[in-house]
């Protein structure tokens, strides 16, 4: 009997073999079903649910995908050796409960058992996206995921360009930008995408030019126009999560409106001199019911009380800290990974160096997001901040 053979029938005597009938039942019971087979074959078919993880890096992986070493696990791979010799080195980890699938995916497909094609990257997209594939909460699933989401952003200003510029170097497939001003001298002490080269050109074109040279791969739809009650429901359609660049409290209102009426989380960030804000506004959120921007602000404030960056001023790092803060949390939410800023507001103090949570609950009482209300509808935005 040649070495292989001996080992292998060592491990049959210490590691259970299960079939894949019986493999699927655990999976349904809350088993973890572990690929260990390399992509040119998984992207031939796969058990859905299973953590696609390669024999190559499975030891460097499998903590972050199973941390409880008494969790139950499936190891398969496509005739049932490998998994043999996986699940031990599971085993000498620490792993207590493992079985390895017989037959492989080879059986698990000819007895009919269900199965999907994951999303394939191309070598480009891999090269690109080598440091997401590494990791297992986005992986090649995650990153087709990311790929097939759209994201609007509302302005391309301080906030809406490094939020834009590295959502398109993350591949977040489409991303959309609403805006109708140009590019000023004055706008480049912040708003990175843009350049001396490009004043007075849309701020639309201009950040289109600068995420495609980044990542071609990717579309950038643009609206170099003012959003209003008119236009926002057909803009705002067919996009995942929309982020709120904007810096005045009349588009704040009504993007917290059509977000609210359409469904689609409302990821804020504000500035103020030194100091920012962050947070994710979506009432439809399952795991908490956070609030809408009308449950934290029923009402403007005061003109005086809540100056424009023009008026004001802002250190120009800062919107870059949380326009950042506002892609993290995109694509968390676009991912359904982590625990989104729902229900809290991230504040931030430069001069301090120093983050603060505050929590935030839904008003029972809100006209647009209280339970069972119905949409009162949009406003005349800016008579209704003036009259503030």
């Amino acid at each position: 009997m040649k070495a292989k053979d001996r080992q292998l029938a060592e491990l049959k005597s210490r590691i259970a073999e299960i079939t894949p009938g019986e493999a699927l039942q655990l999976q349904v019971q809350g088993a973890a079903l572990i690929d260990v087979r390399e992509a040119e074959e998984i992207a031939q078919g796969s058990p859905p649910g299973a953590h696609r993880l390669g024999r190559g890096f499975l030891e460097l992986r499998v903590e972050d995908a199973i941390p409880d070493f008494d969790h139950p696990v499936v190891v398969m791979c496509n005739g049932g050796t490998r998994s043999l010799f996986a699940a031990d080195s599971l085993a000498r980890m620490g792993y207590s409960t493992l079985y390895s699938m017989a037959g492989g995916f080879a059986r698990w497909k000819a007895e009919g058992l269900p199965f999907e094609q994951p999303s394939r990257l191309d070598a480009s997209a891999r090269e690109r996206y080598a440091r997401h594939l590494a990791i297992p909460e986005v992986g090649e699933a995650g990153q087709a995921k990311l790929l097939a989401s759209r994201v609007l952003l509302i302005g391309a200003g301080g906030l809406g360009c490094p939020a834009a510029f590295y959502l398109g170097a993350a591949g977040v497939g489409t991303l959309g930008i609403v805006d109708h001003d140009v590019v000023d001298r004055s706008n480049l002490q912040r708003q990175i995408l843009h350049a001396e080269a490009k004043i007075g050109m849309p701020k639309v074109r201009s950040a289109r030019q600068a995420i495609e040279a980044l990542n071609p791969t990717i579309k950038v739809e643009t609206y170099e126009t003012r959003l209003t009650s008119e236009n926002v429901e057909d803009i705002f359609s067919g996009y995942d999560v929309v982020v709120d660049g904007s810096d005045n409290f009349p588009t704040r209102y009504l993007v917290n409106d059509a977000c609210v009426k359409l469904g689609i989380p409302n990821v804020h960030g504000s500035v103020y001199r030194f100091e920012g804000q962050a947070s994710v506004f979506w009432p439809g959120y399952g795991k908490r019911r956070g609030p809408c921007y009308r449950c934290l602000y029923p009402e403007p404030p005061p003109p005086e009380f809540a100056p424009s960056c023009m008026e004001a001023g802002v250190l120009g790092v800062l919107p870059g800290l949380i326009g950042l803060i506002e892609a993290v949390e995109t694509l968390k939410l676009l991912l359904d990974i982590g625990d989104p800023l729902v229900g809290r507001l991230l504040c931030y103090d430069a001069l301090k160096a120093e983050f603060t949570e505050l929590e935030l609950k839904p008003d029972p009482e809100c006209a647009y997001c209280a339970a069972g209300s119905a949409f009162p509808g949009y406003v005349d935005y800016e008579r209704f901040c003036h009259a503030a």
